[in-house]
């Protein structure tokens, strides 16, 4: 077990090493010129030796050689450089809006999971009953309404409820402030965009679950334990629960990786301002040096969770094991 994890790890430097020379490269082929960009744009006049001036100063005419051993030598003394748009150092630009972004995936990955085990367990245990029914359509609701159209249901549920219990609407916070510093403020302003968020994949981890738990009700050993007299609750929660989660977790760690940078259109929908938000800034202005910055983090939190995902396996299943 223990040799496995050090593989592993081993294995998660040559991973990113890969990712970030694809980046690299293909960042270099979208086309588009933050110079341009900040001269007027497309189809606009700009002086030809402004434009020169701006690509040396941001070193955009050296040798994409060079780029590159600069680019590298930066991730590996942690420095992520500067924002070719702002000027302000890439890690501050991302550290200001990763506490925001973190903090509603962790709330939406917790509401999923809230949500989508014990009604995926109730659902296989009552296979073909009106409470399975009732779960699997609120799994395909979930599945069939996305998170941003949800919220802005949620805002107007808001608006119309408050309105009409206390005779004024009320609307969640637009500035952001840490939990530690306000927690009322904080959970009031977050809890709308996770509920929205959670439910919507809380419906995929539900369906993952019922389908997981019927395979293993089963199997032998579930039969066994039940031709010994045990309680059905002793049986789903002792015997097959563990078991049956393994897909549901591979499923959750995923959907938390995608949670730190794939709620663009919610957070806008929120007035959040978060890493999904800025990951469409940097693209939209061509500033390089944030844009791989931002996608360098999101491929170092999945190829984590990936890793945390393996080693709860063998803890979820003692039947797996890693030589």
């Amino acid at each position: 077990m223990y040799g496995y994890i050090v593989k592993r790890l081993l294995m998660l430097l040559p991973t990113l090493l890969g990712a970030a020379i694809l980046v690299f490269l293909l960042l270099r082929l979208v086309p588009g010129d933050i110079c341009l960009i900040k001269f007027g744009g497309e189809g606009a006049y700009a002086d030809p030796e402004q434009i020169k001036q701006c690509q040396e100063r941001l070193g955009l005419t050296q040798p994409i050689y060079i780029q590159f051993v600069e680019y590298i030598g930066g991730y590996l003394t942690f420095d992520l450089g500067t924002s070719m748009w702002t000027g302000r150092a890439v890690g501050h630009e991302i550290a200001i809006r990763f506490e925001l972004s973190l903090q509603i995936a962790i709330m939406a990955t917790l509401t999923s999971i809230i949500i989508a085990i014990p009604l995926g367990v109730i659902s296989a245990a009552k296979q073909n009953t009106a409470v399975d029914y009732f779960v699997r359509g609120f799994s395909i609701a979930g599945i069939a309404m996305p998170s941003f159209w949800l919220g802005i249901l949620i805002i107007l549920g808001l608006l119309i409820g408050t309105q009409e219990f206390l005779g004024r609407p009320w609307m969640p916070p637009i500035h952001y402030k840490p939990i530690w510093e306000d927690p009322i403020h904080n959970i009031s302003q977050l809890i709308w965009p996770a509920l929205a968020t959670g439910y919507r994949y809380s419906a995929v981890a539900t369906r993952m679950t019922r389908s997981a738990m019927l395979e293993v009700l089963g199997e032998d050993y579930v039969r066994t334990a039940r031709a010994k007299g045990l309680v059905e609750s002793v049986i789903i929660n002792k015997h097959a629960l563990k078991n049956a989660m393994l897909p549901v977790v591979t499923i959750i760690g995923m959907e938390f990786a995608f949670l730190m940078g794939g709620l663009v259109v919610t957070e806008q929908v929120f007035n959040l301002n978060g890493i999904g938000k800025l990951f469409v800034e940097s693209v939209t202005q061509s500033d390089f040096t944030l844009t791989q910055a931002l996608v360098m983090l999101v491929v170092t939190i999945f190829i984590v969770m990936n890793f945390i995902v393996d080693v709860l396996y063998a803890w979820l299943d003692p039947r797996i094991r890693y030589s």
